[in-house]
């Protein structure tokens, strides 16, 4: 069981990090998506001079900025440079998109940095660790840019065309709505960004240059499963389960936080039929209207999901993501109609998802309501004259703490509280920070580095009693 466990963190932690190197670039991947969707050929608008952007983005810009992202995750800015420079070894060596090159070059290249600097740093004469830093990294740059030419590219080109090469036989053969078999508990199990982000997104955007589109970005995305389950709660669920759904069928469908069903399906474990049910018939809708996107879906909103359709493929997208939502709705209300079983406890359900996560949801709040009990960190406290940025920090800088940074900016301007609120990454803190907020795991990590600033510690971001305090403070 603990080695069961220990495998499933790790796994969980290579999503995450796959995640954090893909989720701050997902607007360039948009732009990627509106260029090719709006100004190729068989676009919207077809535009030649501006259809020229498509293929440079794909080929250089998104792996060069993925491999920077990575490196940067390492070891800051000197590790995202030479991540990126790497990245041109591996670029340059192979035929197809290297994302997966930049996912490898990126984060070794950081690390190695990281080694070397540890080895030599501290070895260097005052006055000369400018030379010291510009020469060291240029030079561990140039050597694994050669390697990644010579060793990764052709590597990686091999693993990507076999991989892709098996990815469209399953099409062919109609197997790739049994992938959702696969996808769906995944999800559950917090593994959907090691499946996604690592396998989905790099094939799907090799499809996408070389079709215009692919269904591979609409099997993970698709919001309809998760809709139909959280439906099918709000009319044949009880209690606590059955008052939340309404709200969280919002969250999940229009804002894309697939995140908040996930409770509901580990109170009642049978429900994964209902999300394996939704997904399959979901993907074989798109593939009888030969449906697809033109880039990756994120987050997986109905709007975003629209938004990346591709010309042709309207019809298809939107009849796959009703017939997912359909079948789900109709498997989840035999479940929950025919279970003989008392109404599932959702605080509890939320505790096991959190357990499985290995840390806080920032959607539970939405779910249980709970009062946090969170012990404040020792930290310095700041004069509220001194204040003037707030700052929310996660790993990735989206999505939880950018709901938090929203909750506290609404709660300021109803108060006519003039204090700068946003949100960043934790390894992007800046340095004039006042307040900086995050969830209790990863406090101790902000405080390293910015140890300046006062540390509020929260359960989660979209519940938390903090924010209230903070304009009580502010409003003497």
């Amino acid at each position: 069981m603990t080695e069961e466990k220990s495998f499933r963190a790790r796994t969980q932690q290579f999503g995450s990090y796959l995640s954090g190197m893909v989720m701050p670039n997902i607007a360039a991947f948009i732009a990627w998506g509106l260029i090719t969707a709006l100004f190729i050929p068989d676009g919207w608008w077809p535009n030649e001079n501006i259809a020229s952007l498509v293929d440079p983005t794909i080929k250089y810009l998104l792996p060069l900025l993925i491999a920077f992202t990575g490196g940067r995750m390492v070891y800051d800015l000197r590790g995202g440079v030479v991540g990126a420079t790497a990245a041109m070894g591996v670029i340059v060596g192979a035929n197809v998109p290297m994302f997966l090159g930049a996912m490898i070059m990126g984060p070794l290249a950081g690390y190695l940095m990281k080694k070397i600097d540890q080895v030599f740093q501290h070895k260097v004469r005052q006055g000369f660790e400018m030379l010291y830093n510009n020469f060291s990294a240029g030079i561990l740059a140039a050597i694994l840019a050669i390697f990644g030419l010579w060793g990764i590219g052709p590597v990686v080109e091999g693993l990507t065309s076999l991989l892709a090469a098996g990815v469209e036989g399953i099409v062919a053969a109609g197997l790739l709505p049994l992938a959702n078999i696969i996808v769906e508990p995944a999800k559950i199990l917090f593994l959907n960004n090691a499946i996604n982000h690592g396998i989905l997104t790099p094939l799907g955007l090799e499809q996408a240059a070389e079709a215009g589109k692919s269904i591979l970005f609409l099997v993970e995305a698709n919001p309809g499963p998760g809709l139909g389950i959280l439906l099918a709660f709000t009319f044949f669920g009880k209690g606590a389960s059955r008052a939340s759904a309404p709200g969280a069928a919002v969250i999940q469908f229009f804002g894309g936080i697939h995140e908040i069903y996930f409770p509901y399906v580990l109170a009642k474990p049978a429900l994964i039929l209902a999300a394996i049910a939704g997904g399959v018939s979901g993907v074989f809708t798109f593939q009888i209207f030969n449906a697809g996107l033109v880039a990756a879906s994120s987050p997986g909103s109905i709007i975003a999901v629209l938004a990346m359709t591709e010309k042709g493929s309207y019809l298809g997208v939107i009849l796959g993501v009703a017939v997912a939502a359909v079948v789900s709705f109709i498997v989840s209300a035999i479940i929950l109609k025919t279970s003989k079983a008392e109404e599932e406890d959702l605080t509890e359900a939320t505790a096991k998802m959190e357990k499985m996560k290995g840390k806080k949801s920032s959607v539970a709040g939405v779910l249980t309501k709970e009062t946090e009990t969170v012990k404040e960190p020792e930290s310095t406290v700041k004069n509220n004259e001194d204040v003037k940025k707030i700052i929310f920090a996660c790993d990735a800088g989206m999505g939880s703490s950018a709901m938090g940074a929203s909750l506290l900016k609404n709660k300021f301007k109803k108060s006519d509280i003039d204090i700068f609120v946003t949100n960043k990454a934790i390894n992007e803190i800046p340095n004039d920070a006042d307040i900086v907020i995050t969830h209790k795991d990863l406090t101790d990590r902000a405080k390293a580095k910015i140890s300046s600033a006062e540390h509020i510690s929260v359960e989660n971001f979209l519940n938390s009693p903090k924010y209230d305090e903070l304009v009580d403070r502010f409003n003497k």
